[in-house]
Order: C-alpha cells, then structure tokens, then sequence
C-alpha cells in the first residue's frame, strides 16, 4: 500500500465500521411499546409487553393481583418477587391501575 492511499483505506474502514454501528443500534431499538397497561385488569400476554416482563414474572404480577384483590398503587409493584426500584422506574410510564389497556408494539 502506498502512502498516499493509506488516508483513504482509513476513512474508507471508519464509515463502515460507522455504518454497521449504526444498523446494529437500529436493530437494537426493534419495536417499541406505546401506550399502558392497566396492571388491575391486564391479561398474561399483556403483562408480557412490558419491558422486562416475562411469563413468570407476569404470572407474579397476575398472582400478586388476585392476593391484593388489586393494585392500589404503582409503587405497589416493588413488592412482586424480582421487580425492584430499578425494574419499577423502567415500567412506571407503561403502566397505570385505573383506565383502558392501550397497549401495543409500534
């Protein structure tokens, strides 16, 4: 390689490497939920489309709501097995315990 050229393999490999990271971040993002979800009247599969929020850990939630006879609350969450502050804060704007289910993967 000559040392002319050499400035323009570089800049040539940063803009791919540029152009992969970018895909890979759209990629990452995938779909994102809009709406809530009303955790007193939710069903299982509903549950579930909240981030972090598997079937074991909806069935928690579902369990924990027949036990309660409702959420009161949403801080009331924090007391499911395996949602913390951390999982609560990330949950908190997609979820309410009045109100329609609206739900869904935009």
């Amino acid at each position: 390689m000559s040392f002319a050229t050499r400035p323009l393999r570089v800049a040539a490999l940063a803009l791919t490497a540029a152009l992969c990271l970018a895909g890979a971040a759209r990629a990452a993002d995938g779909p994102r939920l809009q709406g809530v979800v009303n955790v007193n009247t939710a069903t299982l599969e509903e549950l579930q489309l909240l981030p972090g929020i598997g079937p074991s850990r909806a069935r928690s939630i579902l369990a924990a709501r027949e036990q309660k006879g409702g959420f009161k609350s949403v801080d009331e969450l924090a007391e499911v097995k395996g949602i913390g502050e951390a999982s609560l804060a990330r949950l908190r704007p997609f979820v309410r315990v009045e109100g329609k289910t609206t739900a869904r993967m935009e």
